[in-house]
């Protein structure tokens, strides 16, 4: 019998992976850069969590999530977002007393039971950071000045940013007494799932990408902020604008999540249609609360590995090629076998990336593998070679081939790899792409 991925799921390998290199290595350097720490949290926590703090009536919470109940009876949940762990962390850890505020990023799997087509997958992967503890509009102009500056590393061009304030609780208590009155003249022109919003979580009607000419009609949330969330606003604004950050107001920018207060934003990258956003985040400045903690103002925001891929693919960015193979040792018998790996380690400690042969082929079928692997050089040794203490190094590329000492073969192949532009490459690119 054959098995399958299951649906909604991907391999990533082959030509796929550099472009999964390039990404988060990118991702990594930035978040560095601006002084965030990396943290991994469990790829499932209690059911219980994202409840709370997603929100019992979104789409995420009552339609998304894979949960089940384990052996023990605990309802447990494959993480479908990275913010709510992250706040458990700091919580559980009492990283509160390592001082405020704290910075981390985070690299890894998440999991929406969602209709899977380009761009959304039921396991896909999330690059996001996360900033609490600072209530300062310095914080938010800073957060998205770092997503920007990821999206300029990866050398995309397309995407706009767009920002919207929904306030605090206090500016949508009026707000949402404002859209329900509006939505009721226009109840029988909306679809069943805003229907359903409209009872649940009126502010997600906004969002709709069914009834948009209804939601563009909608009281604006802008006329709704209270003195504070308004100076916070346009404090934002001002300061994006000094920093020739450019960006768009979006009024009818909500976000799917529950926990989102005052600042929120998303990056949209023009070539992905429909799964468009790229990246989005905003403040959540009450969920440290929710939560069980302190209250403690924080923001943060997530962006789709699998997407960013597209918009790099989109754009036909070239993007470094990490070699797997620099050199290649082709060895004939027991005894060359064994001074292979020897030569292999040498090179390998001085961070050059060697295959050796482990399939006891014909010299000619293991030159021909070193050209597949786009290899430079090719190390032979064969019994005339190990009787005279020798290897013969082939430069694949101009297919001239020289007699080296079995002493100065790694120095040799070190100096030719310098010539050919590629010395060091396998570890040091990688690194620093």
């Amino acid at each position: 019998m054959r098995y399958e991925r299951v649906k909604g799921t991907v391999d990533i390998f082959g030509q796929d992976i550099p472009y999964w290199y390039f990404v988060e290595q990118r991702a990594i350097q930035v978040a560095l850069l601006f002084g965030y720490k990396e943290i991994r949290t469990p790829v499932f926590e209690q059911t219980e969590l994202f409840a709370r703090s997603v929100g019992q009536e979104t789409d995420i919470v009552q339609k998304e999530m894979y949960t089940f109940t384990d052996k023990g009876g605990r309802s447990i949940t494959l993480r479908p977002e990275g913010t709510a762990p992250t706040i458990r962390a700091f919580l559980e850890n009492s990283m509160i007393n390592l001082g405020l505020p704290q910075r981390f990023y985070y690299l890894g799997p998440m999991f929406r039971y969602e209709r899977p087509q380009a761009g959304r997958l039921r396991q896909f992967h999330q690059f996001g950071i996360e900033l609490i503890g600072s209530a300062d509009p310095a914080a938010d102009v800073e957060t998205i000045q770092l997503a920007k500056m990821f999206l300029d590393s990866l050398e995309l061009k397309k995407y706009k940013i767009y920002i919207n304030s929904i306030g605090c609780q206090e500016c949508r208590r009026a707000y949402k007494e404002a859209l329900r009155s509006y939505y009721e003249h226009h109840y029988d022109h909306i679809c069943d799932d805003c229907k359903r919003r409209f009872e649940t979580n009126i502010m997600r009607l906004l969002d709709c990408k069914v009834d948009i000419n209804v939601a563009k009609q909608a009281p604006k949330i802008s006329d709704y902020l209270c003195d504070h969330c308004r100076d916070h606003y346009e404090s934002i604004k001002q300061m994006l604008t000094d920093l020739r950050v450019y960006f768009h107001e979006d009024s009818s920018l909500v976000r799917g999540l529950d926990y989102y207060t005052r600042t929120v934003f998303e990056i949209k990258h023009e070539s992905l249609g429909a799964q468009s956003t790229i990246l989005a985040g905003g403040r959540y400045d009450g969920l440290c609360k929710e939560l069980g903690g302190h209250d403690i103002p924080s923001l943060g925001f997530a962006s789709g590995i699998e997407r960013l891929i597209l918009a790099v693919k989109a754009e036909e960015i070239e993007i470094p090629k990490p070699p797997y193979c620099d050199v290649y040792i082709a060895s004939i018998g027991k005894q060359a076998r064994v001074k292979a790996f020897q030569i292999a380690q040498g090179l390998r400690l001085c961070k050059i990336p060697v295959i050796s042969d482990v399939n006891s082929r014909s010299l000619k079928a293991q030159l021909k593998h070193a050209d597949k692997l786009g290899a430079i050089l090719a190390i032979i040794i064969g019994e005339n070679e190990l009787a005279q203490s020798t290897v013969q190094v082939k430069n694949l590329l101009t297919e001239t081939q020289s007699e080296v000492e079995f002493d100065y073969v790694v120095d040799y192949v070190l100096d030719l790899l310098k010539v050919e532009g590629r010395k060091g490459r396998g570890f040091r690119e990688g690194n620093n792409t």
